[in-house]
């Protein structure tokens, strides 16, 4: 699954080429002319990364930077900030708010790419890892392959994007909203339960022969890849 970035930035042709040239390098990207709108909507979903103009109607850059990291779950969101501002108490200031990374426009858009994907790198390394794995199972992005302690895995479309966005989280627990946002995305409107479903199926894929279930399901929360299970798997090949 690719790493999901929100544009901030009123300036139309700015946001068209933005999007543009994000979505060539395999990005999935929204994007949001307010401050206010994009508080509100990251309340409801967290992006991989967040391109912020300083200069916004609705709510200042600088101040939903601050809003951001004051939030638990936006604490450690990696957002470079965009700015005619070049002074460099300007910078000084944005960085001291809680920006990762500062760009001046006009800028270079491979530079800007450049600085995306070394963030993405250094917050999230398995949202661009070729191979992700978890106790004994490994699944190969390019190869669009999974195996478990060797034996390859058959899974459909929807159990391996179930999978991998697992596998980019594991330990974490999402609801039924949260995944049907995430791998179905959130245009597709299809009822919670088909997130039971799959998962379900999911599971008959992974364990046919009654292996240790590495989803673990939390009552009245959701379902998680079980934390316990990576030290479990290991403790079984020593």
């Amino acid at each position: 699954m690719n790493a999901r970035i929100l544009v901030v930035e009123d300036e139309e042709a700015l946001t068209t080429l933005l999007r543009y040239n994000l979505d060539a390098e395999g990005y999935e990207v929204e994007t949001v002319a307010r401050g206010d709108d994009a508080d509100t909507r990251l309340k409801e979903r967290v992006p991989d990364l967040v391109v912020l103009d300083w200069m916004l109607p609705g709510l200042s850059g600088i101040e939903l930077c601050r809003r951001l990291r004051a939030r638990p779950e936006t604490k450690s969101l990696p957002i470079i900030m965009l700015t005619a501002r070049g002074e460099e108490s300007e910078r000084v200031r944005g960085l001291a708010t809680g920006a990762d990374d500062y760009i001046v426009k006009p800028f270079s858009v491979p530079e800007l790419l450049a600085r995306v994907k070394g963030l993405l790198r250094r917050a999230a390394p398995e949202r661009l890892a070729t191979v992700l794995s978890f106790g004994d199972i490994e699944l190969d992005r390019d190869k669009r392959r999974v195996v478990r302690s060797g034996r390859p895995i058959d899974l459909g479309p929807t159990e391996y994007r179930l999978l991998e966005f697992f596998l980019e989280h594991p330990g974490r627990v999402f609801s039924r909203e949260q995944l049907l946002d995430s791998v179905w995305g959130r245009d597709i409107y299809i009822d919670e339960r088909t997130v039971d479903v799959h998962i379900g199926r999911l599971r008959k894929i992974l364990n046919p022969r009654g292996e240790q279930d590495p989803i673990r399901t939390v009552r009245g929360a959701g379902y998680a890849l079980d934390d316990r299970f990576a030290s479990i798997s290991a403790e079984q090949t020593i």
